[in-house]
């Protein structure tokens, strides 16, 4: 799977780029046919707590799935994108294999 990780208007460190492969990457676990994903991290300049937000878009054929979190770290963020994300996986594998 491709993964391509973009942070917004900040530099993100290798260390969370390697996170957020890794949990992204387990994702295939649950369904084999994804092709590619990206990764967005970005910081909200509005909120002063929970201002971390991880976008996650995963392309499958034929349908892309989508999941967006805030919260006070990326790490937390991307987590909660990734459990979010394996729950379209398996309930979009569960109609196409039914």
């Amino acid at each position: 799977m491709d993964i391509k990780v973009q942070a917004i208007h900040f530099a993100a460190d290798q260390k969370l780029i390697n996170f957020v492969n890794d949990k992204v990457n387990k994702l295939e676990l649950f369904y084999d046919h994804i092709i590619s994903s990206e990764v967005f991290l970005k910081v909200d300049k509005k909120a002063a707590k929970e201002n971390k937000i991880a976008e996650i878009k995963i392309s499958i054929p034929g349908k892309e799935l989508f999941a967006k979190k805030q919260c006070d770290s990326f790490e937390e963020a991307a987590d909660l994108a990734v459990d979010a994300l394996r729950k379209q996986v398996k309930k979009h594998k569960a109609k196409i294999s039914a």
